[in-house]
């Protein structure tokens, strides 16, 4: 049984930064691509980072420059820097896991941008 824990989110102003943590239980963690989506009210979840598990990176376009994804194997553990942020990063941010042919999700971290 896989289970993420996403914790990190809150309230920062619009320049400010934040980093969102997931962590991950279960072993292999390291196999397991990763990413990191967002949701707001109304609309569908949309992808923001994803990192394989070779290391490679992809970014939507809106946070390209801004957020950073990493991830700690040894801790189990993906990460979402978060600089510069602007009130259209408000919403729900979900870590999602990749697992033999399966998404696994955590609860989602509430990110509000004030301006």
């Amino acid at each position: 049984q896989v289970q993420l824990v996403e914790s990190g989110g809150g309230l920062v102003q619009a320049g400010g930064s934040l980093r969102l943590s997931c962590a991950a239980s279960g072993s292999l963690f390291r196999f397991n691509p990763m990413g990191w989506y967002r949701q707001v009210p109304g609309k569908q979840r949309e992808l923001v980072a994803h990192m394989s598990s070779g290391g490679s990176t992809n970014y939507a376009d809106s946070v390209k420059g801004r957020f950073t994804i990493s991830r700690d194997n040894a801790k189990n553990t993906v990460y979402l820097q978060m600089n510069s942020l602007k009130s259209a990063d408000t919403a729900v941010y979900y870590c999602k896991m990749e697992r033999f042919g399966r998404d696994y999700w955590g609860q989602g971290t509430q990110v509000t941008v004030s301006s």
